[in-house]
């Protein structure tokens, strides 16, 4: 069997929209088998996925040179025939050109480009998942639409999700709101405050809503519960695992979250999102495509987008982009989202 091999080593979002990419190459080029590189803290969502023969974990950031130059001969020694990089860094090009394959691809827009034997235009004004799609082209796959990405959330994740309901006394039937208030970037951050008051503007009307995320969102978690204090309100930031957050938040009736990460696994497990969008922009192609899903941002400021990643600052120190979102408004989109389901 020919072997293709996609590196990803970006944030967990980036790996949940690459994603599809291995799906549709499946279902049009079954000759291939499929491995993909990722970091350690993104592996997870590939568990249980039967589309991907190898998870091969590759340490960016703890590895030097030399590391790279060692991990990119194992990849030469497994003879792939194709290599594919959604990922433009340039590290990622000096791996596709170190493993050595029949051909490789990789967008215009790469760092590094030129070690790519075949390129692919990086089109604005596409969302991410049909950008990647296009690195198919040049085998012969061309899919214009957004495909949802596929997460295989395994018996174990849905028996740790049954176990907290319980805990939280939780039933079934009941409606609730995951909300996720995390993000790398300071300026994707809704402020805490805002999600304090939104989560007591919905306990005010009797919907639940828990607090989901993973380690580093641990404080935050805390502090816009203790604000909060209310009984219909849960915090189970860092208590759950990437795939146990994704069936809890499958099993929820909406995410509220910012640009990152749960946004795109709520996509994937067919929730509701509403996203507050700060610094970046829809345009970006990161946005939620649901059919009920809400982008909340702030449209009439000069100063945004400030940076495609988003940033550890305002640069002029006002963060309105966030700050001029009504939470008010937010809530009244819930509470109609509710009174239609």
């Amino acid at each position: 069997m020919k072997k293709i091999l996609i590196i990803q080593t970006a944030f967990l979002g980036d790996l949940i929209l690459t994603l599809p990419l291995v799906q549709i190459a499946k279902k049009h080029l079954p000759e291939y088998s499929f491995d993909i590189v990722v970091i350690p803290s993104t592996s997870e969502i590939l568990k249980n996925n039967p589309l991907v023969n190898n998870v091969l974990v590759y340490d960016k950031r703890r590895s030097g040179w030399g590391d790279m130059y060692r991990f990119s001969k194992q990849l030469k020694r497994n003879r792939y025939d194709v290599l594919i990089s959604p990922h433009r860094s340039g590290r990622s090009a000096i791996l596709n050109f170190l493993a050595s394959p029949k051909t490789n691809i990789g967008f215009d827009k790469s760092s590094m480009s030129f070690l790519y034997k075949q390129i692919v235009k990086y089109e604005t004004g596409l969302h991410e998942i049909q950008r990647n799609l296009r690195l198919l082209e040049p085998l012969g796959v061309h899919e214009v639409d957004i495909v949802r990405p596929e997460m295989f959330i395994g018996e174990n994740e849905k028996s740790v999700v049954d176990s907290v309901m319980s805990e939280l006394r939780l039933s079934e039937d009941e409606k609730f709101v995951t909300i996720a208030p995390g993000s790398v970037w300071f300026t994707k951050r809704f402020p805490e405050s805002k999600f304090a008051k939104l989560c007591k503007s919905l306990s005010s009307v009797g919907i639940r809503t828990v607090l989901v995320g993973g380690e580093k969102d641990i404080e935050t978690g805390m502090r816009i519960f203790k604000e909060t204090n209310s009984e219909k309100v849960s915090d189970l930031t860092g208590k759950l695992t990437i795939l146990q957050s994704a069936e809890l938040i499958r099993r929820s009736s909406l995410l509220v979250t910012n640009d990152s990460a749960p946004l795109h696994i709520g996509n994937a497990v067919e929730t509701p999102v509403f996203a507050v969008f700060g610094s970046t922009i829809t345009g970006f192609g990161f946005y939620p495509y649901g059919k009920s899903d809400i982008v909340f941002e702030t449209n009439d400021l000069a100063c945004r987008p400030c940076g495609i990643h988003g940033r550890t600052s305002c640069p002029i120190g006002t963060l309105e982009c966030m700050n001029r979102i009504d939470v008010t408004i937010i809530a009244e989109n819930i509470a109609e989202l509710f009174r239609k389901a």
